[in-house]
C-alpha cells in the first residue's frame, strides 16, 4: 500500500526570508484535517511484553493528544495546531507486529500501511513530516519555521519519552537533510540496547537530556507551556542550567545561546567558557525590542528571562535551514523540561520577524537572527501551571 502524497516543494530559502520580513499573515483560512487520511481500519496498539518496547506509553508520553480536542500534547505547537504527522517503522522487540503505521494521536491508534522493510531494525523508527496546511491556516507565509521548530519539539518528545522508558540509546535525526521526513527517531526494544542501525551515525549525546536523569512519565504528561504573564526573573542557577541543557542538546555548532533579562542588571548573559558561570556581553533592556520582534506579545517585555537561540544567517541553504531550526526546537523542548524542574513558569516563543540580532549589537547583517526562544519566568508555590 502507497504512503499518503507529499506537500509540494517550497523554497525554503525564499520562505524564510520572507516569513523574516515585517509582512503580516493574512485572514484565517481552513485547517483541514487534524489526522492524515490514514487507509485501513484503526488499531489499538496492545499491551507490551515483558520484553517488549511499550508504543502504547511510548506514544502517550510523547505525541498523544489529551482532550478532545486534540491541542493539550506532550509536545507543544505553534497556535496548538500540531502539523507533525508520524509514521512507524516497527521492527522486533515492539508490541506491535512488525510493519509500517500510520499513527492517530487523537485516538490513539494506529493504521497499517504495509509490511515492513527487509532492513527495519528491531524497535520503532518514528518518521515525522508535517501537513503544512495545519500551521499555513493561521499563520500564513510566516508557518515555514513554525513547522521546522514543531517538528523539533516533537522529536524530542519521543526521545524523552524513550528515556522515561528507560531505553538508553535513543538514536534522533536532525540533519536536515530531506523535506520528508523532516526527522526521525529510533528507540531500540529493551534487549537491545546498542543499535546496529543508527538513525544518521549519531545518536544525541547522554548530556543533552535534562540535568537530574531520565524524565518521569508524569514530567512529560504535566509539561505545558505557561501562559503569560511570565514575571520574575529566574536565579542565576537556574539560568545556567536552562543555558547548558539547551547548548549541549542543540549540537553541530549552528546556533548559539544567550539570555536577556531585566533589572537591576538587564542585558544579555551566555556561558562563560568554564560552563559555571555567567557573562554578560551586551548591556541594556533587550525584552521590548524582542516584544516588537516576536508578532508584538507584549506580555514579553515583563517576562523574567528570554532564552534565545540564534544563528542561521540570511544565505543559508535549506539543509542548514531545517537543520538550524530543527535542533533549535529539540533543544527548547529539553530546554523546558530543564526549567520546569528548577520551578520556572515557561513558555516556547517561534515567531520572529526582522529578529537580527547580530546587526542590533553591531555586528553585520543578515549574519545572526533570532531562530528560536523560551520565555522563562518564577512562579511562587500556590501558583498552578495552568495548561
Amino acid at each position: 500500500m502507497e504512503d499518503l502524497p507529499e506537500d509540494p516543494p517550497q523554497d525554503l530559502v525564499a520562505a524564510l526570508a520572507r516569513a523574516r520580513s515585517p509582512e503580516r499573515p493574512g485572514p484565517d483560512t481552513p485547517a483541514g484535517p487534524a489526522v492524515p487520511p490514514w487507509p485501513g481500519p484503526p488499531l489499538p496498539i496492545p499491551e507490551a511484553g515483558p520484553a517488549d518496547l511499550d508504543l502504547r506509553a511510548l506514544l502517550r508520553l510523547s505525541l498523544a493528544a489529551s482532550d478532545a480536542s486534540g491541542r493539550l500534547r506532550p509536545a507543544p505547537s505553534a497556535g496548538a495546531l500540531h502539523p507533525v504527522d508520524t509514521r512507524l517503522a516497527v521492527g522486533a522487540g515492539c508490541s506491535l507486529p512488525p510493519g509500517r503505521y500510520g499513527y492517530d494521536p487523537l485516538h490513539h491508534r494506529v493504521h497499517r500501511l504495509g509490511p515492513p522493510a527487509a532492513d527495519t531494525p528491531p524497535g520503532v523508527t518514528a518518521e515525522l513530516s508535517v501537513t503544512a496546511q495545519r500551521t499555513v491556516s493561521h499563520y500564513g507565509h510566516r508557518a515555514r519555521p513554525l513547522l521546522l521548530l514543531d517538528t523539533g519539539h516533537a522529536a524530542a518528545a519521543l526521545f524523552l519519552a524513550a528515556r522515561a522508558l528507560g531505553a538508553d540509546e535513543p538514536a534522533v535525526r536532525l540533519d536536515g537533510r530531506t523535506e520528508n521526513p523532516l526527522a526521525v527517531v529510533r528507540v531500540p526494544p529493551p534487549a537491545r540496547r546498542n543499535p546496529t542501525h543508527p538513525a544518521d551515525g549519531a545518536r544525541v549525546p547522554e548530556p543533552s537530556q535534562p540535568p537530574g536523569g531520565p524524565p518521569t512519565p508524569a514530567e512529560l504528561l504535566t509539561r505545558r507551556s505557561t501562559p503569560p504573564p511570565l514575571p520574575g526573573t529566574p536565579s542565576h542557577d537556574a539560568l545556567r542550567a536552562v543555558l547548558t541543557t539547551a547548548e549541549r542538546a542543540a549540537t553541530g555548532g549552528l546556533l548559539r545561546w544567550c539570555a536577556a533579562v531585566g533589572p537591576p542588571r538587564p542585558g544579555l548573559l551566555r556561558r562563560a567558557p568554564d560552563g559555571m558561570t555567567l557573562l554578560r556581553y551586551a548591556a541594556g533592556e533587550a525584552r521590548p525590542t524582542l516584544t516588537a520582534w516576536a508578532a508584538g506579545q507584549a506580555w514579553i517585555a515583563d517576562a523574567g528571562a528570554v532564552l534565545l537561540a540564534h544563528g542561521c544567517p540570511a544565505d543559508a541553504d535549506a539543509s542548514h535551514i531545517r537543520r538550524a531550526h530543527l535542533r533549535a526546537g529539540f533543544a527548547v523542548h529539553l530546554a523546558h523540561v530543564t526549567a520546569r524542574r528548577h520551578g520556572l513558569a515557561a513558555r516556547p516563543v517561534g515567531s520572529w520577524q526582522q529578529a537580527d540580532l547580530g546587526a542590533a549589537l553591531g555586528a553585520a547583517p543578515g549574519r545572526d537572527w533570532i531562530v528560536h526562544a523560551l520565555a522563562l519566568g518564577t512562579r511562587h508555590a500556590d501558583e498552578e501551571n495552568t495548561p
